[in-house]
């Protein structure tokens, strides 16, 4: 199997999982770079993760054209693209298991789309496509969901294995690695983690997928059940000495709202 990374709109990804013949894909925001990515291929099913219209615009045209299956939240605005159907819990695509997990936060119906073993030309990993819900070095937005929701969901997503495969659909990247490198100026796995990252766009490639490893060493979103960060975020941003993680983590999604 091939996972790609298609770029559309000014920063997202939508992403393809082609096997032989097959394709599904995750989250059209536009349908030309599906439509020309699918030539030859059957376009087998597509998940939608949730109602952004960068996740959903492609909808229509991809409907028309290849009248797949189409898993997506419950939501008007998705309805309004294509006809659509509530994925069961556990769901099978290219011949594959797939986990559904709720995720809110970023919005209330957010849904994650998990397998725990894909076979890849590198090997069998996990695959994770997160939506908006994790990037890497940061996460989403909170335009619906509370912070205890979507630290909830974060939690989730850290309870996958190590060597996990995260799909986020947002080249985010540099951006959230220089709020990081504003909390912590002198983290040597920042440091050298945004090297590589800034190497990759200056070669025109993207910087995901990421792993979830590389995250809970980077992503200080995910790091705020180390004792030792929530400790210091703490007093960076004058909280209680024993703040837990909820309230580190409602800081530094406040601070990241605000950076430029």
């Amino acid at each position: 199997m091939e996972l790609i990374a298609l770029p559309v709109l000014s920063d997202n990804y939508i992403w393809l999982l082609r096997a032989g013949g097959r394709a599904l894909v995750v989250d059209p925001g536009a349908a030309e770079a599906v439509q020309a990515a699918m030539q030859g291929l059957a376009l087998e099913c597509i998940f939608i993760t949730h109602q952004h219209h960068d996740h959903i615009d492609g909808l229509p045209a991809l409907a028309a054209q290849f009248q797949p299956p189409i898993y997506a939240p419950e939501h008007p605005a998705i309805r309004a693209k294509a006809s659509t159907q509530v994925p069961a819990p556990v769901l099978q695509a290219l011949g594959l298991t797939w986990q559904v997990i709720a995720a809110p936060g970023h919005t209330l119906n957010h849904l994650l789309y998990y397998c725990p073993s894909v076979p890849l030309a590198t090997g069998a990993l996990p695959v994770l496509f997160c939506g908006d819900t994790l990037f890497s070095a940061g996460c989403g937005r909170l335009f619906e969901g509370t912070p205890a929701q979507m630290l909830h969901s974060l939690g989730l997503i850290n309870r996958l294995p190590a060597d996990c495969l995260v799909c986020c659909t947002h080249e985010y990247t540099l951006t959230n690695l220089r709020f990081a490198l504003s909390l912590e100026p002198d983290n040597a796995d920042l440091l050298q983690y945004q090297a590589r990252c800034m190497d990759l766009r200056e070669r025109g490639l993207p910087t995901l997928p990421s792993t979830l490893q590389t995250e809970r060493r980077i992503n200080p979103f995910l790091r705020v059940y180390q004792a030792d960060f929530a400790a210091a975020m703490a007093v960076h941003f004058g909280l209680d000495h024993q703040s837990d993680a909820l309230a580190v983590f409602t800081a530094l999604r406040r601070a990241r709202n605000q950076f430029v």
